[in-house]
């Protein structure tokens, strides 16, 4: 029916109530507006909105007008079989009089109130069948006039439902996008500065002849391993995308130039083939066991070269790190905390230690992680 020959109250009404749907971000709160625009543009005393899950059947109802002890007495609620089912089989507005006189009428549950007059509309979003809304209960039956704004409205329905989805959508995608530059500028500011200190620590203990400072330095670098670990837990947590991933080799190089920064030892890294596979969640493992050997060999190898090279292979991630310093019994009692912590580190890991060394031979570590 053209809008000029409609009433003009309930014409209005219908654009109030849209555009007070279109404004909801929430969807059960969209829902319920249309729900209560459709009684009032009707004058229906029961309204209800049903959403149309895979199968046809409905997998939420939302109702309007009815006493919440009633309803609480009649219990669940309806699936969408019987007269209910039509509108969801055809997609065809269903009005009529006295709803015990439809073919479909599946009656009433125990408690519920009797209705007559039914007016039954489909919406659409998306293209397909969202669900329908049900008005029940007028003096004198519904119009024809009551149908067509009815419709009107679940056109309006369906538009502000793909608007509540579409911003969702957006609302979702902006967390997303906060939670990774979140995660970025942890992995890329605040650990890399606190990593940056932990050197600095290591250094000055390799020069401070106090062995009461060493330990207090030493328990600050680990103590602050902790806390990097903690944060890029923090970051995983955070579930950033394929960005987070990490790349082995970059930081294992890296790794490398910081700790032997301040030494004249020659370094050199190589990696296997499929290094680039390797975990994320080994990444940390690994660079504490490379720079625990790496310091280990600055410290008290007197090395003039440190070769470091990785691999991955079906029993897991190998590491070895080889110096050509002045070497150590490994079974002498005096052979140093820097050993026992390596192979301490290695073991909570669920890996196993390889330490190869004599006098004037240099010192190969082998560690393997796995996966």
């Amino acid at each position: 029916m053209p809008p000029d020959l409609l009433p003009q109250k309930s014409f209005f009404d219908l654009v109030r109530g849209a555009a007070a749907a279109a404004s909801q971000t929430d969807l059960t709160a969209l829902l319920r507006q249309v729900i209560e625009t459709g009684m009032q543009i009707s004058g229906a005393r029961y309204g209800a909105l049903g959403v149309i899950g895979e199968d046809g059947s409905l997998i939420e109802f939302l109702h309007v007008g009815m006493d919440p002890d009633v309803v609480e007495q009649i219990g669940t609620p309806p699936s969408g079989k019987g007269l209910l089912g039509v509108i969801t089989r055809t997609s065809h507005a269903v009005r009529i009089d006295d709803i015990a006189k439809h073919p479909d009428s599946s009656g009433w549950p125990e408690h519920h109130p009797t209705m007559h007059a039914f007016l039954g509309v489909s919406i659409h979003a998306d293209g397909q069948i969202f669900g329908n809304l049900y008005l029940t209960e007028k003096a004198g039956g519904f119009t024809e006039e009551d149908q067509a704004l009815v419709e009107g409205l679940a056109v309006i329905a369906g538009s502000a439902v793909n608007n509540s989805r579409m911003q969702r959508h957006i609302r979702r995608l902006a967390l997303v996008e906060d939670r990774e530059r979140i995660a970025r500028d942890i992995h890329d500011s605040i650990i890399q500065n606190i990593f940056g200190v932990g050197l600095m620590l290591q250094a000055q203990s390799q020069r401070t002849k106090d062995p009461e400072v060493r330990e207090f330095m030493e328990d600050a670098v680990e103590r602050l391993d902790g806390t990097i670990n903690e944060l890029r837990r923090m970051i995983f947590d955070l579930n950033p995308p394929n960005w987070a991933n990490r790349d082995f080799r970059t930081e294992v190089n890296r790794l490398v130039e910081e700790v032997t920064t301040t030494s004249n030892v020659t370094t050199s890294v190589t990696m296997g083939p499929s290094i680039a596979e390797v975990p994320s969640g080994l990444v940390d493992d690994a660079l504490h066991l490379i720079r625990e050997s790496v310091t280990n060999a600055v410290r008290h190898a007197n090395a003039d070269r440190i070769d470091v090279s990785a691999d991955l292979t079906d029993d897991g991630l190998s590491l070895t790190i080889i110096d050509s310093g002045q070497g150590f019994d490994p079974d002498a009692p005096t052979s140093g905390n820097g050993l026992a912590n390596l192979k301490a580190r290695c073991e909570r890991a669920g890996g196993e230690t390889f330490v190869m060394s004599q006098p004037g031979v240099g010192t190969t570590v082998r560690l393997r992680l796995p996966i």
